[in-house]
């Protein structure tokens, strides 16, 4: 741990420089890069700096132990009795915040939330879902960007893409991805019996135009009236965009911004993510890592979460948690199972 202290520390005070140098703020790339990077060793500068006076006082603490006077001697042991475990915890913080992190971790992130398997009820669960995501942001202080929204036919969400932009965004949802499944009793149905029914988020970390490059000859793009509720100019020119990327076969649509121009950089945007994701998905053997042992599967497939509402309980199939907190979890109280599964995966690379 001492050397990746060592490391992280000197890396820190190099950003600081960087970011202090008048040339990096002529460079737009540069300047958000490094702000990404100090912000994720600051916590580190500051859980060392503070184990650094602990252990001062613990030194002299120590010194004072020796001492002949039984008054001091006593006092001294107090202080003692208090830094001692509080030095361990400190000590597991920092080695926590040096375990390896994916520098992805930094980045924005799309999420796209779907009605699964389950027809309406499936619709109204991907909503609250979405709502769940929503208060989530705020909560966290991030910010939350709408791409594209389709309604259900009966209500709620056919599907939902948003942009999620702040500090450590990518790396608070990403475990978010997979299959959400909900037991419950549906409003229209008159016997009262339970059914079971299914929503799919997709988690995407926002790719930089550096880190996917797409040929313009590689596109198809096709524009079309967009369709359904829209404001003015929405609905009454050939505005919503189709883009199809032709080595992967992958399509964007988006019509829900009010001009073509505005409905193509959005689902590039979209393109740019969704292939950054495959590309990452192909180099790490389909995220084997994050799919294995506790941590489980990230893969969209698979079911990570049931919320059974009978019994108010929500259970993480991948750390094999439950809560008994339903609405709490629902209004955006998410943070238990996310921090709990990010150390899940922090443990298993710190064991590999």
């Amino acid at each position: 741990m001492e050397a990746r202290l060592r490391q992280a520390l000197a890396r820190a005070e190099d950003v600081a420089k960087a970011l202090a140098d008048p040339s990096t703020t002529s460079d737009p790339a540069r300047l958000k890069s490094l702000g990404r990077e100090y912000t994720r060793l600051l916590p580190i500068v500051r859980v060392s700096e503070r184990l650094d006076r602990l252990q001062l006082e613990l030194g002299q603490a120590r010194e004072l132990a020796a001492e002949s006077d039984p008054e001091m001697v006593e006092m001294a042991q107090a202080d003692l009795d208090r830094l001692l475990p509080l030095i361990t915890a400190v000590e597991a913080e920092l080695h926590d915040l040096l375990l390896p992190q994916d520098p992805l971790d930094d980045r924005d992130a799309i999420v796209e939330v779907r009605a699964g398997t389950g027809g309406d009820e499936a619709a109204l669960f991907a909503a609250d879902l979405f709502r769940m995501y929503q208060r989530f942001i705020q909560r966290k202080g991030l910010t939350l960007e709408m791409i594209s929204v389709s309604d259900g036919t009966s209500g709620g969400l056919k599907e939902a893409i948003f942009a999620v932009r702040g500090v450590d965004a990518f790396g608070l949802l990403r475990r978010e991805a997979g299959v959400h499944r909900v037991q419950r009793v549906p409003a229209t149905e008159s016997q009262g019996r339970i059914h079971t029914s299914a929503a799919t988020v997709a988690v995407l970390p926002e790719a930089e135009e550096v880190d996917v490059s797409i040929h313009p000859n590689d596109l198809k793009i096709d524009v079309f009236r967009a369709s359904g509720p829209g404001g003015q100019s929405v609905n009454t020119t050939d505005s919503a965009v189709r883009i199809t990327h032709l080595p992967t076969g992958l399509v964007v649509s988006q019509q829900d911004q009010k001009s073509q121009l505005q409905n193509k950089l959005k689902g590039m945007e979209v393109l740019r993510a969704r292939l950054l994701d495959r590309r990452i998905a192909e180099q790490e053997s389909a995220r084997s890592r994050e799919r294995r042992a506790m941590v489980g599967t990230g893969d969209r497939s698979a079911k990570i979460r049931t919320y059974n509402y009978p019994q108010s309980r929500v259970t993480d199939h991948r750390i094999n948690v439950s809560v008994h907190n339903l609405p709490d979890v629902l209004d955006g109280a998410l943070d238990g199972f996310i921090d709990a599964l990010r150390m899940a995966s922090r443990h298993e690379q710190d064991g590999d």
